[in-house]
């Protein structure tokens, strides 16, 4: 036989040698750090070391981010103890007994400015370096029990729950939970809130308003068992007032405003009437996901995201937001690290991100590092494989339609978990699981979060349902508690105290004033999403203009149409519904009515004419312009532009009047109406054509506006309107971005917008003529009046001196103002308590 080679036996000695390092923890490892540096390392702790009390924390805190659960970044995991001994691509990284000579040693020193680790995130300190080199030297003491494998996600698969024991006193299970929770934390339960402040609590929670004074007092009044119950399924059963209060919920999460980056362009899609309809008619929430998933038409504003100017980063293309979008939205999951590398907040990886991202990609994804193109094609796949798989072969629709079926599944249990979350911060201020968005983290009560996500699936995906299982629990009706800047070590002891959102603080305002958003920037159709009763029109309006063929190609012009109407009586309801290309302004008997300054706009506008009409004959009057060519300077206006009917030219209206015997007197635009240009008559306006007259096309939206009668439409809520410097100060986001849960901590900005703002003021001053307008019986009533519309109470004995002497007697228009201020400053006022 032939004898080996000197080569191959220093080889196989050199390999048996490792071995042996190896199994007994001493390993080779690279020792760059010259003696001047090890001299400059700090010495090891001369205390034992734990493994579990000292370094366990340190791995967790510095190291696990890239080298453990599931990341082994340069080849590097430290796992279990066998692998962080084995090392990476730079060596083993340590030997036991000989810290100084150690990779990792060098590395978390920061002596060696080439390997300094972590690379990101706070560095290690001189007595965490003396802990780690004193537990190499005490020989590595590692219990096997303790690993750093990525955990299985949490709060991911459904549970059957069994039926929860009886507990006299507590019939609602929430509270059956909560008191087991409170026994285990020794914490008392407290009294439950007096009915006054139950009832602005509830109020402001399912449908934003603050309660009528009429009702509020109505409500207290009421006696028996169930009433508190009873006003919450009321409230709950008010269609519009609770899709307009949600809307900010939801815009707010799924990026969705009435003008913005990307809707100049196209690149972006409003989702207005989809969302306002779900919400309007309670649509399950599964199915409100699924359409959101798989969209159609009317709903895919969400996922095809913004289409951004110029060149963006790899992590900000459209299939990449759509991924975090779902992700987050109904996951609670937050991709938007690791949609650049791997996440270093949680177990995230690029991978992850983009397997999901192409689910929504035309075609294959190339995998981006940091904006850097890595040459990888991504994988089609979902985040979870053990719940389903999305097949990457498929059409991109059939890769939604499968999307749908794993995330609305029922072996999902992460999207009911998510959602009931998100209700519970919404109404007790402090989630189940907290931040929201990390529902990878185990819950304060996981009891309580698996109950309520079982008994939303059970009760068909029912929002309103759950809404209702909270809000009538004793838990919801505790005394609210300041939870503080930081809420770290939170016992839950009842409802946090919470900020009114920038949308309830506007709606209080001109509900309690008087005041009213006229015209709706949104593309929407109220009374088809709230299933209206159909209300027949008399007449049948017409596009008109003073020159044929406007609607095709008109030139500048600006014409004045004129018309006398005789009304037997004062109207008891009077509303014209209007649209012009491109704007108008309204005079009835000498007093302006309305006006739009839009430009090429397909939105209609709604003005109460109520007290401008009187007995006998009404002037109107409407000045309409047809604007020259857009020089550029007119981009406010974008999301209603429509540049290839730039010259089209039109104007039309229909004016719902109603007398005190009930006789219709509307009245329509249609050739009838006398036309004047330059104070000269011109002859009777020219009819272009009906309701569905191209460019503009109104439709039934137009008509559903017209027909309805007053009691049908309600003040234009905030949250159907753009936000205005004061609701962005309060905090009503852009809207590019997902936004689950706003900022509620007071800022500058918002102090300066209070007390020196223009919105509010012009509100204040508004709201005081209206105030005015409405002749208060004396000055004991009004200050009466608005402390019971603003704060949901009388006023003491002080409040009510001080108030009178501010409003006068007689009562002055300065001091209402002032008042309306003081009592809009009050915590009692701006806070939920």
């Amino acid at each position: 036989m032939n004898q080996p080679s000197t080569h191959t036996m220093l080889r196989a000695a050199t390999v048996v040698a490792v071995m042996a390092f190896v199994a007994g923890g001493v390993a080779p490892a690279r020792a760059a750090l010259p003696p001047d540096k090890i001299a400059q390392l700090p010495s090891p702790s001369p205390a034992p070391v734990d493994f579990a009390r000292d370094i366990q924390p340190i791995f967790e805190a510095s190291c696990v981010q890239c080298h453990g659960r599931g990341k082994s970044k340069g080849g590097f995991s430290l796992e279990t103890r066998e692998d962080f001994i084995e090392g990476g691509d730079s060596g083993a990284a340590a030997m036991t007994g000989r810290s100084a000579e150690s990779t990792v040693v060098e590395m978390i020193s920061g002596l060696n400015p080439e390997v300094v680790m972590p690379k990101k995130g706070k560095k290690l300190t001189r007595d965490q370096i003396a802990v780690v080199r004193a537990w190499i030297d005490q020989g590595m003491r590692w219990p096997a029990e303790i690993t750093f494998f990525k955990p299985e996600p949490a709060n991911l698969r459904p549970r059957e729950l069994a039926a929860l024991p009886d507990k006299p006193g507590f019939e609602n299970p929430i509270d059956r939970l909560v008191d087991t929770y409170l026994g285990k934390n020794q914490i008392a339960w407290g009294q439950p809130v007096d009915d006054r402040t139950y009832a602005r609590r509830v109020w402001l929670d399912t449908i934003g308003l603050l309660p009528p004074p009429a009702g509020l007092e109505a409500f207290v009044a009421e006696t028996g068992p169930g009433k508190r119950e009873r006003l919450v399924r009321r409230l709950l059963a008010d269609q519009q007032s609770y899709a307009e209060h949600w809307l900010t919920f939801w815009y707010d999460m799924l990026r969705n405003d009435y003008k913005g980056t990307g809707y100049t362009d196209g690149g972006r899609k409003q989702i207005t009437g989809w969302v306002y309809t779900a919400l309007a008619r309670n649509t399950p929430y599964d199915q409100f996901v699924a359409q959101l998933i798989n969209p159609g038409a009317e709903a895919e504003g969400f996922t095809k995201g913004i289409l951004w100017r110029g060149a963006v980063n790899a992590s900000m293309v459209p299939p990449m937001q759509a991924a975090q979008g779902v992700a987050q939205v109904f996951l609670g999951v937050n991709l938007k690290c690791a949609s650049c590398h791997d996440s270093f907040i949680n177990d995230y990886t690029l991978n992850d991100s983009y397997g999901l991202a192409s689910i929504y990609a035309d075609g294959p994804l190339e995998i981006a590092e940091c904006d850097r193109p890595t040459g990888h094609m991504a994988r089609v796949k979902f985040l979870y494989d053990e719940l389903g798989s999305i097949d990457g072969r498929a059409a991109p629709a059939a890769r939604r339609q499968q999307l749908v079926e794993v995330i609305t599944g029922r072996q999902n249990g992460r999207l009911p978990r998510t959602i009931v979350n998100r209700l519970w911060q919404r109404f007790l201020g402090y989630g189940l699981v907290e931040p929201v968005d990390e529902m990878d983290k185990p819950a304060w009560s996981p009891e309580l979060l698996d109950w309520l996500a079982e008994d939303l699936v059970v009760h068909g995906y029912d929002l309103k349902h759950t809404m209702m299982r909270i809000l009538t629990s004793r838990a919801y009706q505790l005394p609210a508690v300041n939870l503080g800047e930081t809420a770290e070590h939170y016992a839950f002891r009842g409802p946090a105290v919470r900020r009114l959102s920038a949308e309830q603080f506007a709606d209080a305002i001109t509900t309690v004033a008087g005041l009213s958003h006229t015209k709706l920037d949104g593309k929407l159709n109220r009374f088809a999403a709230l299933n209206a009763v159909a209300h027949p029109l008399p007449l049948q309006p017409k596009w008109i203009w003073g020159t044929a063929d406007a609607h095709r190609k008109a030139p500048p012009a600006t014409f004045v149409f004129r018309r006398v109407v005789a009304l037997g009586a004062a109207p008891t309801e009077a509303h014209v519904t209007i649209c012009a290309d491109d704007n108008y302004s309204v005079k009835i008997n000498g007093k302006a009515a309305g006006s739009s300054a839009r430009r090429n706009s397909t939105l209609t506008d709604w003005l109460d004419v109520k007290s401008t009409l009187k007995a006998g004959d009404n002037t109107i009057e409407i000045t309409a312009m047809n604007m020259p060519p857009d020089d550029g300077r007119l981009a406010s206006f974008a999301t209603d532009a429509r540049p290839e009917a730039d010259s089209a030219a039109g104007l039309i209206l229909y004016a719902r009047v109603r007398t005190p015997d009930a006789l219709v007197m509307d009245f329509v635009s249609d050739g009838s109406w006398t036309v004047l240009a330059d104070g000269k008559e011109q002859g009777t306006a020219i009819e272009l054509g009906g309701v569905n007259l191209a460019p503009w096309k109104l439709g039934q939206h137009f008509l559903d506006l017209a027909a309805a009668p007053k009691d049908t439409l309600p003040v234009q809520r905030a949250a159907l309107v753009f936000a205005d410097p004061l609701m962005a100060a309060l905090g009503r986001p852009n809207r590019e971005q997902v936004v689950t849960v706003r900022q509620s901590t007071a800022t500058t900005l918002q102090a300066l917008e209070l007390t020196n703002g223009a919105t509010l003021a012009r509100l204040l001053k508004e709201g005081t003529e209206k105030i005015l307008a409405s002749q208060p019986a004396s000055t004991a009533a009004l200050v009466e009046s608005l402390y019971r519309k603003m704060i949901s109470r009388p006023p003491n004995g002080p409040e009510r001196t001080a108030a009178e002497q501010l409003v006068g007697s007689p009562i002055q228009r300065e001091g209402i103002e002032d008042l309306l201020w003081i009592l809009a400053m009050l915590p009692e006022f701006q806070l939920i308590h």
